[in-house]
Order: C-alpha cells, then structure tokens, then sequence
C-alpha cells in the first residue's frame, strides 16, 4: 500500500503532467455547470435545486452548491425517506445527485422503477453526461466528496474509458441476493495505474433495522486481489472515522469477520451464525495489485450477505485474527523463523478453520495444538491442500494460502498451559531487510480462527460444498520471467494447454503429457495471464501465471 499522495504522484508523471491538477471538486462543479445548470439554476430550479450557485466570485458560488448538495436530505420524498442525501459521502449508492445521473454506468445503482424517484438527467433532448464525466463524480464522492484537494486523477479515468483500462469484474457485477434471502455490499471501484498497489478501508452503514443472523457470505473480488478483509466496529468505534476510501485503518474497536485471498463462498456450519446488532457498521479493506504494465485496472469488491430468521442458529460463529506484528527477517537469503503462542482464557472452543497469510517472502506457515506448554499435534500446512497436514508433495503459495475447515468441529482448550502455536517462515532474498508492513514489499504473519464457544446442535457443511477458487496445478516459479513449470497432481495421458491475456484473447496452446512439463514465454508484455487444461479423459483445470519484466 503506498500512501495516496504517492500514487498521485505517479499518476502525473505518467501523463506528463508535473503541474498541480484543479482541485477534483472544481472539475465536478464544472461538470455540473457544463450538464445540469442549463436547467437548475436561480430561484426556480426544478425542486429547489440551484446547481449554479450563488455569489459573485467562482468560489462562492462553488461554496454554495457544495453547501446544498453534501449530506443534504433530497426534496424527493422516496430518496428522503430511505435515508439518501444528494451527495452521501463514500456511497455514491446512497447519493441521489449520482443515481439521477448515473444512466447505467453502475449497474447496481438505479432510480425506483415506479417512477418515484423521477427521470433520469439531464432530461431527454439535453447534453448527457459522459462515462467519464459520471466516474469522475462517483470517484469523488467514494473519495468522500472533499470540498478541496485532488482525490481522482482524470487522465487515469479517461485512459480507462478509452479502451486502455481492465475490469475486475469484465461481465459485470454478480448477482444480489434476492431481498428475501439477504443483500449485497460492494466496495469500489478505485482505479490503478499500470504497475500500482493500493489498499483502503472504508466505513460502511449496513442500515439494519435489528439483529440479524448470518449464514453465508459470498465473497467476490478480482484476479489482482492481495486480500479483502471485512471487520466490524464495536459500538462507537466508527465515531469520528471519516466517510470514503482511507489508507489507515485506525481501528481501536473493532471485531474480525472474516479474511480472504481469492474468491471465496463461505457457507457457515448448519445451525451456526455470525450475529449482527442492528445498527451495525462493518470496515472494509480491500488491497489490489495492477500487475499489468499497460492497462490502468479497475478493482472492486462484492459481498453477498445471507440471512436467516433471528434465532435459528444454535450457536454463534466468531473469528479472530492472530498477529504477530513484530517479524524482523534479514536480506540473507536464509529461512527465518517466527513462531507465536495463543493462549487465551477461553476455555473450550470449537475450531472450524484456520488459515494463515505471509506476503511474498514467505515459504511456510503451520499451526499445532499446544497441550502442557508443548506443540503436540500439527493442525494446520498450509503448503497442503486444504490446509491439511501430511500430503505428499507441500507446496506453498502465498498467493492461494488454503483455508482448512474442520469436520466435525475441532475441540481445543485456551489457557495458561494449552492453546495454538502458529509459525511463519520466510527466505528474504530481496534488496532490504523487512519486518511486519501493509505492502506487498513488506512481510506478514496473520492467522484467522474461526470458532464456536459450544457445539451443542451443529451440524458442519461437508468441505466439497464450500467453493472457493483456486489453481489447482503447481506452477514454479512464481512470478516467472521466461518460463514455468507446470506440475499436475495427476498423471496426464494427453492434455492441452491454452493461454489467454488478460483480455481472455487465446495467446498460445500445446499438447503435453506427464505430470510435469515447460511452458516457455513468448514475446509477451508483463502481466497477468490465465491457462485452461483440458486432459482427455475427461479433467479440466484453470488458473494464472504471473510474467514479470525480462
């Protein structure tokens, strides 16, 4: 995560532009002026909605319609009623000005099919607005709509709307849940530069009338993702956190939900639940990646959140995240081992899944039981499939860090002399010693535990009805600069390999056989690319490769 002053920088020296940009609301004021003024403005804009502004200096009147729109309730009683302002900072779902406008470019955001909320604008026969010219108002108020400052970079925008931009998402966005079974939360987009990183949280009202019990979160996010996070603030704890994407956490209260590095659709054991006060507040935290060199990528995250009836579920489901923070690992090519006792006063507890995370130095992570002040039985690899100990051939990839779900729940004692060990390993043959940091550059060591206090009525989802998506060949090494190779759990009679760029464009095949075989690089830019293997008898696998710069 670089600090976004940083990614402002790079963003300019890219364009060429090394003078100062207009502050971001000056560029939505005149958007305003050159779209929507020609109708509202003066005493008799339509609802009262002057958008010119009044005052004799550019200023003023930029002061006055800034005035009028932030976290002001709409004249429209359908918007006022569901609690929206014409501009909510950090939801531009929640801003009427930029539902109005919208005409589609966010496809989950859309005026009341009744008509209740009006027609779109600018009205039919007027000059509509661009995509670039919505974006740039989204990005503004996602940034949490300062009144001063440079938050969007315009040249990033129009890069991406003329065709040199990736989706996260390139068939759109997943399908909510239907109301009756639950609903969606989304994070983004935020845009990327070729070759940028970028991690934010963002405070999110969930708006629930009371307690809720949750089932199943289905969790999207998009190939370049580092991680998504989801916590929730204790009560007060989102009190003076500003709206809008943020680059600290300043997190003093609150609680972990879950943590994941891949597309995960996680279906809690039947009879468990995560509990939801009304009122609820969640933090998100979403870190993405552009590996590619030309293309400016789009990031976003969706969350489909299913319910159940309050009072279903006979035991409450909890997670907890493990943090050793201090990890110094020296720039001596040799493995570096950290290790962490978790010990707890809480008793008894029910383990349903354990998973670690290191960044891109890391070789290893393990988990053990700890019974009388010793490590006893190993409960956790994640260089095995699943997470589970003992397979044949252990292979790490912090990248794809396995969640291992316990079934049936896994009985373990918290206190003084019993509890978990959790151990990280690392081989740093970079430039710089590291030691725990948010960037990829840095280093981790993180576990989440998910547990139950009781098991009392559980019944655990078999492991096979839990999706998540993840490569399943071994792939060495990675990144790669001129060639990898390709390892298959099974032995291929005949297979063909295929490999697509990023824009799913079919770049190369090959025929192959075995368990192991070269895919050698061809005059290819650096970037992501994605391969299908489609054996005869029958097995397909998908999954990435990472080429960086030769």
């Amino acid at each position: 995560m670089r600090y976004f002053t940083l990614f402002l920088l790079c963003c300019f020296l890219m364009a060429g532009r090394l003078a100062a940009q207009d502050a971001t609301s000056l560029e939505v004021y005149n958007i305003l002026q050159a779209k929507c003024a020609t109708c509202h403005s003066g005493a008799d804009a339509p609802q009262g909605l002057d958008l010119e502004g009044t005052g004799t200096t550019l200023a003023a009147r930029m002061q006055d319609v800034y005035t009028t729109l932030y976290n002001q309730t709409p004249a429209n009683a359908t918007a006022a009623a569901r609690g929206d302002a014409y501009i909510y900072p950090g939801r531009a779902d929640r801003s009427f000005l930029f539902r109005k406008m919208n005409s589609g470019l966010e496809p989950t955001v859309h005026l009341e099919a009744n008509g209740d909320e009006g027609q779109s604008m600018p009205p039919y026969g007027q000059p509509t607005l661009t995509d670039v010219e919505k974006e740039m108002i989204r990005q503004w108020i996602l940034y949490g709509a300062p009144a001063a400052g440079t938050v969007v970079d315009r040249t990033m925008i129009e890069a991406y709307y003329s065709g040199m931009g990736q989706a996260s998402f390139p068939d759109g966005p997943p399908a909510a849940p239907a109301p009756e079974e639950g609903f969606q939360i989304k994070m983004g987009p935020f845009y990327l530069a070729p070759g940028d990183e970028l991690e934010y949280f963002q405070k999110y009202e969930l708006e629930l009338p009371g307690q809720i019990e949750v089932n199943r979160l289905d969790m999207k996010i998009g190939t370049y993702s580092h991680h998504f996070i989801m916590y929730n603030f204790g009560q007060g704890g989102a009190n003076g956190i500003a709206n809008g994407f943020r680059t600290e956490p300043f997190h003093s209260n609150v609680s972990l939900v879950t943590a994941i590095q891949e597309t995960t659709d996680l279906n809690l054991p039947e009879n468990t639940a995560f509990r939801w006060p009304g009122g609820l507040v969640a933090d998100l935290n979403s870190h993405y990646i552009n590996y590619s060199a030309t293309l400016v990528y789009q990031a976003e995250v969706y969350v489909n959140v299913y319910t159940q009836p309050t009072g279903t579920a006979a035991q409450q489901m909890f997670t907890e995240l493990l943090v050793r923070g201090n990890i110094p690992i020296p720039n001596n090519e040799s493995t570096t081992t950290h290790t962490q006792v978790v010990n707890p006063g809480w008793g008894e507890i029910y383990l349903w899944g354990l998973m670690g995370h290191t960044h891109k130095y890391g070789t290893s992570y393990k988990a053990w039981r700890r019974e009388s002040l010793q490590p006893t039985e190993m409960l956790y690899d994640a260089a095995c499939p699943r997470g589970e100990p003992g397979c044949v051939s252990p292979y790490f990839d912090y990248r794809h860090i396995p969640f291992r779900y316990f079934e049936p729940l896994e009985p373990l004692t918290m206190n003084f002399a019993n509890g978990l060990v959790h151990e990280a390993q690392w081989v740093n043959d970079g430039p710089n010693p590291v030691n725990f940091g948010p960037t990829s550059d840095d280093e981790m060591m993180v576990m989440v535990m998910m547990y139950t206090e009781d098991s009392t009525g559980v019944q655990v989802v078999p492991t096979e009805e839990i999706t998540t998506e993840r490569d399943v060949l071994k792939i060495s090494p990675s990144p790669a600069t001129d060639w990898v190779q390709v390892q298959s759990p099974d032995y291929i009679q005949q297979g063909n390999f295929v490999l697509f760029d990023a824009t799913g464009r079919q770049i190369s095949q090959q025929s192959v056989s075995g368990t192991r075989f070269l895919v050698e690089r061809g005059a290819w830019p650096a970037g992501m690319y994605w391969y299908q293997l489609q054996t005869s008898d029958g097995k397909a696998y998908t999954g990435k490769i990472l080429w960086l710069d030769q």
